[in-house]
């Protein structure tokens, strides 16, 4: 198959583009800065395009004659409400037209579960629950799920949410594992907070199957392992694969609140995006995240095959391996 990735350099993008050539499909990658394709070690066979989702000529050649679109670039911190719409909303309708002009066949758009907003412990939320969402991102990504639902049947799309996703390349992460090894890692509140997770490899192996299933068409669905854990069991495990047992420092939630709003304030003053603001607030202090991907696994088959110990294992071995621990 033909195949469009736009950001296929990122964390998540690596890993589907990998999954893709396994497949033998031909990929072509949307990139930001193409030099990302030697690190990760691709071959003459992925086609690089330089743009961004501002660039109207390089999402056309990406997407012109293409069996599916794998919408996976978007932005995780900005300074602003605005700048997530820019990227994650305006960058997505961007996309979307492209894909439909150049006769795109399906179109794949990574959302997340900060859409569907948080939850209970013990009580993971399906489908079926309308959206929740309580910060700046997730209103974004909310809003480009509703620009990909108005597409015509001409376009058949699929929404998939995955929750906290974890593995190699990954930077988000790469911060427990630092604590974890420096021997302290502060948690919110309690350290509490149920978590539902995957590793990015079952991630990719979702947005493929959704792509292939004709029953997967103008459906939205969670992507996660069956397996919660708590924050404080995440640090744990993390700890274990690098063979630490770190002290876990719980932050109250006055403080935490009070940490966030100096770290987003001072990144804002300094032009910077961080993922640590007042707006992320609500959802660092939340009881929960947790989801359920039964719809998925009954309309496609997949199943999240990576159990974590496994997959940070992979993880810590990973960074080591490229110097980042």
């Amino acid at each position: 198959m033909n195949v469009f990735v736009t950001g296929g350099t990122g964390f998540v993008g690596a890993h589907l583009v990998k999954a893709l050539r396994a497949r033998g499909d031909h990929v072509t990658v949307l990139a930001r800065r193409p030099g990302l394709a030697q690190e990760l070690g691709w071959g003459p066979d992925v086609r690089v395009l330089r743009g961004d989702l501002e660039d109207e000529a390089a999402l056309r050649e990406g997407c012109e004659g293409t069996d599916v679109v794998y919408h996976v670039a978007g932005k995780i911190a900005a300074r602003n409400a605005a700048d997530f719409m820019a990227t994650n909303r305006d960058g997505t309708a961007n996309v979307l037209e492209a894909a439909r002009d150049g006769g795109a066949r399906r179109f794949v758009f990574v959302s997340s579960l900060a859409v569907g907003g948080p939850t209970t412990i013990g009580h993971p939320i399906d489908e079926s629950r309308p959206a929740q969402p309580v910060t700046d991102y997730g209103r974004s990504k909310l809003a480009a799920e509703v620009l990909v639902r108005a597409m015509p049947a001409s376009l058949p799309w699929t929404i998939v949410r995955p929750p906290v996703v974890y593995g190699e390349w990954d930077r988000g992460t790469l911060k427990i594992f630092q604590l974890a090894k420096r021997g302290v890692v502060p948690v919110f509140r309690d350290g509490s907070q149920e978590l539902s997770v995957i590793h990015a490899e079952d991630l990719a192996a979702a947005l493929i199957a959704a792509a292939l299933s004709p029953a997967a068409v103008a459906r939205t669905y969670y992507a996660a392992h069956v397996q919660t854990v708590t924050s404080r069991d995440l640090v744990r495990a993390a700890g274990r694969a690098l063979g630490k047992t770190p002290a876990i420092v719980p932050l109250p939630a006055v403080v935490a609140r009070g940490i966030l709003w100096t770290v987003g304030t001072l990144a804002y003053l300094a032009g910077r995006a961080t993922l640590l603001s007042a707006d992320k607030s609500d959802e660092y202090l939340a009881a929960a995240w947790t989801c359920r991907s039964d719809a998925l696994t009954r309309d496609t088959r997949w199943r999240a095959g990576i159990e974590l110990e496994t997959g940070l294992t992979r993880a810590a071995n990973w960074y080591r391996e490229v110097g980042w621990l």
